[in-house]
């Protein structure tokens, strides 16, 4: 459980998935379609969604390549975080809202897998947070001519290393998009 106090609840997070940051993600289309469904399943349960959206000087706030991506529309009672950085904490009003929402357990998609979204669930993690990782609801681009792994090794790696990640106190995991169950992690 979460060491954090007095947070009993649990939100969505949906990180990054923006027209360009996804343009080119491998299996767009499945991981788009799997947080769709996670949204709107958190929406029918009452459980917060809450967006973040990246900028920086290739991803220009406002731009069509900065829009969350047409698929996706977010509530506008639905806090939007704007971060410049990897770890959506790092320099944003995130640990606010989400503790004004008494969030200690976080159900973590979006993308890109190997920034982001790792930066994110470590992040959390050392912030107190339990963070579950949805295995079919994060992605990532090819990197390889940079000497990466292909992106479905990168995912596939994440998903094994967040599965077995441990901390005093909290909780850490994957699941797939079909088995999310939002009151087993609030």
């Amino acid at each position: 459980m979460t060491t954090l106090k007095n947070r009993p609840n649990t939100a969505l997070i949906v990180i990054d998935v923006q027209n360009s940051v996804v343009k080119e993600a491998h299996a767009r289309d499945a991981v788009v379609a799997n947080i769709d469904r996670l949204v709107e399943k958190a929406r029918n349960e009452h459980i917060p969604v809450v967006w973040v959206q990246h900028s920086d000087e290739d991803l220009t706030k406002g731009s069509d390549t900065w829009r969350i991506v047409p698929e996706l529309t977010p509530d506008d009672a639905e806090p939007l975080v704007e971060k410049n950085y990897g770890d959506s904490f790092e320099d944003t009003n995130l640990e606010s809202v989400l503790s004004d929402l008494a969030v200690g357990r976080l159900v973590v998609v979006g993308a890109q897998t190997d920034q982001c979204i790792r930066s994110t669930l470590h992040g959390a993690f050392a912030r107190g947070y339990d963070a579950l990782l949805v295995s079919d609801a994060h992605t990532t681009e090819d990197a390889t001519e940079w000497g990466a792994p292909p992106p479905d090794q990168v995912i596939a790696h994440t998903n094994l290393y967040w599965t077995y990640q441990s901390a005093p106190g909290r909780t850490a995991g994957t699941v797939e998009t079909k088995d999310v169950d939002f009151s087993a992690v609030s």
